[in-house]
């Protein structure tokens, strides 16, 4: 792998289309290229989390092999009919969700997108995470694609909801309620 990026730009893009795993070229609009670059998106959002400062370590790994598996995501997108992720990378995402949302107390109203910095960053990943979701429904209606990668984004982003409230205890405490009844008029 020593030399993978020895040379940063080609210009073989500067026509409108890049290049897949695959060796084929595709347009840069392509649904599987908006796709690769909503995980691309999102895993920069998820380090964003991860740069701020004490977080608790149970939430550093698993952010930290959510990015492994994000980047696998990304290579399986750009090499068509490759795979990478199996069922068992979702099932870890549940397995961590339910250990993770098991000591929060039950959550009875909507909770706005905020607290402190690593809170913030996380509910943003979460946005990202299902708009990356999205794009991959898209890219199925026209091309193959494996249904575990739909379903572990599903699953990342409710990951990401949980850990956006973990993170506002270890941040400030509390979370900031939805106030529903403050009257619009």
């Amino acid at each position: 792998m020593g030399n993978r990026l020895s040379k940063i730009y080609t210009r073989t893009g500067d026509d409108g289309t890049t290049g897949l795993g695959d060796g084929s070229r595709t347009g840069k609009d392509s649904a599987r290229i908006e796709a690769i670059g909503a995980v691309d998106e999102l895993n920069s959002a998820v380090g964003l989390v991860l740069a701020v400062a004490d977080l608790p370590l149970p939430v550093t790994a698993v952010l930290l092999e959510v990015q492994h598996d994000l980047f696998d995501l990304g290579g399986e997108l750009s090499i068509p009919g490759h795979t990478i992720l199996g069922p068992d990378h979702t099932t870890r995402l549940e397995q961590a969700l339910d250990g993770f949302n098991d000591k929060l107390p039950p959550l009875r109203e909507f909770i706005l997108p905020s607290g402190g910095p690593a809170t913030a960053a996380c509910h943003l990943a979460r946005a990202i995470a299902r708009r990356a979701e999205r794009r991959v429904w898209t890219l199925t209606r026209t091309q193959t694609v494996a249904e575990v990668l739909p379903q572990y984004l599903n699953r990342l982003s409710d990951l990401l909801f949980v850990l956006a409230r973990v993170l506002v205890r270890h941040e400030r405490g509390s979370e900031v309620l939805w106030r529903h009844d403050r009257g619009h008029g």
